[in-house]
């Protein structure tokens, strides 16, 4: 009976790992966009010629009541800012029109959890990959698989 029970607490604590390491789990109407940089390299289409390293975690809160956003950069002294006309759905999918504190974030939206690219013009371009990946990249572990351009930023690059 103590091999069912111990078993039983194994896949639970697999599930709730990978439901953490997933994003799955997060603080109601927060989300983290997980970024990563080239670092001793340049882009060439979407891989990295030097060493992919982890980049800068954009963690945004949604408040539905007071219809605005905050964002601020993890583990960074830089004050959070603020979008105060925004459409929200809920914290995974949010709509704000650009203001003052824009050209410091990476997207104007978020749609089912994925940061939208917003306008080059207004926004930070980025590359966003999955928590696991990046806490891997934290740690040093690196492999070769392309990183996408979001969109809009690689319309506007070519």
């Amino acid at each position: 009976m103590r091999r069912v029970w111990a078993f039983v607490v194994l896949v639970l604590a697999v599930l709730v790992f990978s439901a953490w390491a997933s994003d799955f789990i997060t603080m109601q109407g927060e989300r983290t966009i997980y970024t990563v940089d080239c670092r001793d390299g340049t882009w060439a289409q979407d891989h990295c010629s030097g060493k992919l390293v982890a980049g800068k975690r954009y963690r945004y809160r949604a408040l539905k009541p007071h219809n605005e956003v905050i964002f601020w950069t993890v583990g960074s002294a830089d004050r959070s800012g603020k979008f105060d006309d925004c459409v929200i759905q809920d914290g995974r999918t949010w709509a704000c029109k650009p203001g003052n504190d824009a050209a410091r974030s990476i997207t104007l939206s978020m749609s089912d959890g994925a940061a939208v690219p917003g306008p080059p013009s207004i926004t930070l371009p980025f590359r966003a990959v999955s928590k696991w990946r990046w806490l891997l990249l934290a740690r040093g572990f690196s492999r070769d698989k392309p990183v996408p351009l979001s969109a809009a930023a690689s319309a506007s690059a070519g």
